[in-house]
């Protein structure tokens, strides 16, 4: 029986026979009618033999560009919606170009998964779309004769794992027009530059992220194939060979999820394990959860999985690969702070204190339980997602929250709704915003009203505020500015330009706060946010009953480092000492230059010995570095420390820096290069 949600029927030009059966399989599944044409002749019977409801037409088109027949349709079919799907078209021109001369409903960039063509297809037609009806039984008698019925799910992950076989096969292929096209065939190097296109923007929607990546930097140097430019071929050789290393990779094989569970996921959890066990109990576990696992058994593995996609943390098995897969992520641009947990069968103290130096946050016991994976990915989870930017949308129609909350939700962005513009000063106690956005006419006090009392609270002075309005002339820009605002948004609003403002806002704010509470030379958090930050881990610890170790750090002997080796040379000292300390301990261990070559870091949790164990494991790493002086000379330094403990030694800020500070006199006494904690 028909599994059709509703009539609405599609064009799908596209000249790609493997993406056309993956789209068509997915929106068929989805209730669609759909028509495919792998050419615009082909496309203008399909339009002059039946009628359709909307067209998905690529950018790319046997003979011609996909915009060029957009205008033709233009000119029969002027209000027929079409998503445009194209691996160019990027930039803000060509996107004026599509949506406001062609009418283009949505530009959809390849390499693109089915369900976002979903997404923008029920977002066209804003319709709802009941649950799917009951499958019939078959009769058993008629079994024979009644066509399999197949899991969606399963039929996506045939498709899947076909195109992947055939991957090879299409190397060689393009390996020999490659060939053929260094001897002058440009026969061929149209062939070439049309495989690897369709590698661009086909393999990506498969799952094969990466190989769609390295296509897509081949194409770009087949670029003067089409333009009739000269060809670099040392170029073309190292993209070919970038290209046949991914097809390679042991871990080609995708694992395509059916759009519910991605939906459902909480979060996504990069498992790294050399035992095929443990990586298949982790993928159960995380589907118990609604978690979704992604699986790796060596570092190198583990730094393509996350090149290819969003992790909200990574749980790795315990020893050296598993330390050395810790470092690797770590040094990944972006993943610097990335939420790191270890399972061990030991877990001794030595063990603890490597996972922690090593950034973990958690250490699981080997084998770990159901429970055990869950708080896991709970804890990894939810301090990955504090890394995002928040964003407060205040509107009194529902309506309008929601379709703002869709236009800037991200990986990068979480947004809060709030429809009661008396309760926003409560509300942002709460959730402690980094933008909000106003809706001026509201019931009650208005957006300028409301941009007035914040300007006047000193706690949010300094929020960006946007206002959104149906007004743009002069007199209310003038009056949104003098309200407070910083910017302002006409209705209705342009999703794409909602994000970039939103976005150039958050990133401004982002480098104000990094202007005024770090450090520019070690990059660490100067003394005022470290205090204030303290505090709080302070009053966790009590409420945990747990430990919090403050330690205070002094370079040896630094006046000697500038006065024989030169203060650029001293310079270089802090800042290499203060990206060791950044690079090293958990996210929630806090770590600040306390002023001149004196450092501090607090550690939630640890006890005086372990909290020694791991600032020695530092004082080991910074002793074994070079330095440079002014001169060319080299040198070596080390640092002495003091130690204190709450409640042990005090359980205000004030008692605990005294303690630590009297403990790093008596180390400097002691000889230095040593870590007091009596």
């Amino acid at each position: 029986m028909s599994t059709a949600r509703n009539d609405k029927t599609l064009l799908f030009l596209e000249d790609d026979r493997d993406l056309q059966a993956l789209v068509c399989t997915f929106l068929r599944d989805r209730g669609y009618q759909v028509t495919p044409a792998r050419t615009a002749a082909e496309a203008r019977e399909v339009l002059q033999s039946k009628p359709v409801d909307a067209a998905i037409v690529d950018g790319l088109l046997p003979g011609m560009t996909g915009a060029d027949f957009i205008r033709e349709l233009r000119k029969t079919k002027p209000d027929l919606p079409v998503l445009f799907a194209s691996a160019f078209w990027k930039d803000l021109k060509s996107h004026e170009l599509l949506t406001r001369q062609l009418g283009v409903a949505r530009v959809v960039h390849k390499p693109y998964r089915p369900e976002e063509l979903a997404v923008w297809l029920e977002q066209l037609f804003a319709v709802a779309q009941p649950p799917p009806p009951p499958r019939e039984p078959v009769d058993t008698e008629d079994a024979e004769d009644a066509e399999p019925v197949d899991d969606f799910a399963a039929s996506l992950a045939r498709l899947s794992a076909d195109y992947g076989a055939k991957l090879p096969e299409r190397l060689a292929m393009l390996q020999a027009l490659l060939g053929k096209g260094r001897h002058g065939d440009a026969e061929a190097m149209e062939e070439a530059y049309s495989v690897v296109h369709k590698l661009h923007g086909t393999a990506g929607s498969y799952g094969f992220r990466d190989v769609s990546i390295a296509a897509g930097a081949l194409e770009d140097v087949l670029r003067p194939v089409k333009t009739g430019g000269t060809l670099d071929w040392a170029q073309v050789d190292a993209g070919f060979r970038a290209l046949e290393d991914r097809v390679s990779l042991p871990v080609l094989t995708p694992e395509p999820e059916s759009e519910e569970a991605v939906v459902a996921a909480m979060g996504t959890l990069l498992v790294v394990d050399e035992d095929a066990g443990v990586l298949a109990d982790a993928k159960r576990m995380g589907k118990r959860e609604g978690v979704r696992v992604v699986t790796a058994a060596t570092p190198l593995e583990a730094c393509a999985a996350v090149e290819r996609q969003w992790v909200d943390g990574a749980l790795l098995h315990m020893g050296a690969a598993g330390l050395a897969t810790a470092s690797a992520l770590r040094a990944m641009e972006g993943h610097q702070s990335l939420p790191l947990a270890f399972s061990s069968t030991g877990g001794g103290l030595q063990e603890r204190v490597r996972a922690a130096h090593a950034g973990a946050s958690l250490f699981l016991p080997r084998p770990f339980t159901q429970q055990d994976f869950a708080t896991a990915a709970e804890r990894l989870v939810a301090t990955r997602r504090l890394e995002r930017s928040k964003v407060m949308v205040v509107d009194d129609d529902p309506e309008a929250v929601r379709a703002l909350s869709q236009a800037l939700v991200s990986d990068a962005v979480e947004v809060v709704g709030l429809e009661n513009a008396y309760g926003l000063l409560d509300a942002l106690a709460q959730h402690r915003p980094d933008l909000l956005l106003l809706d001026v006419q509201m019931p009650g006090p208005s957006g300028f009203d409301l941009c007035r009392i914040l300007r006047l609270t000193p706690e949010w002075q300094d929020l960006p505020i946007l206002l959104i309005t149906a007004q743009v002339g002069l007199e209310f820009r003038l009056a949104a500015f003098q309200a407070g605002a910083d910017d302002y948004l006409a209705k209705p609003v342009l999703k794409e330009e909602l994000r970039a403002r939103v976005h150039a806002r958050l990133e401004r704010a982002r480098l104000s706060r990094e202007r005024t509470e770090r450090d520019a030379l070690t990059g660490l958090m100067l003394r005022r946010p470290f205090v204030e930050a303290v505090a709080t881990r302070l009053s966790e610890a009590r409420r945990s009953d747990r430990p919090l170790a403050l330690c205070f750090l002094d370079v040896d002997h630094f006046k000697k480092v500038n006065d024989q080796y030169g203060h650029l040379a001293g310079d270089r000292v802090l800042m290499r000492l203060g990206r060791l300390l950044g690079a090293r301990f958990r996210r929630e261990d806090l770590r600040a230059r306390w002023g001149g070559e004196e450092f501090v870091v607090a550690l939630l949790g640890e006890t005086p010995e372990s909290a020694k164990e791991i600032l020695s494991r530092t004082a080991e790493e910074l002793s074994a570095m070079t330095f440079e002086g002014d001169a060319g000379e080299t040198f070596h330094v080390t640092f002495s420390a003091g130690l204190a403990v709450a409640p042990r030694d005090g359980t205000t800020l004030d008692e605990l820096l005294r303690a630590a500070d009297a403990r790093l006199y008596r180390a400097k006494e002691n000889g230095r290069n040593r870590i007091e904690t009596e």
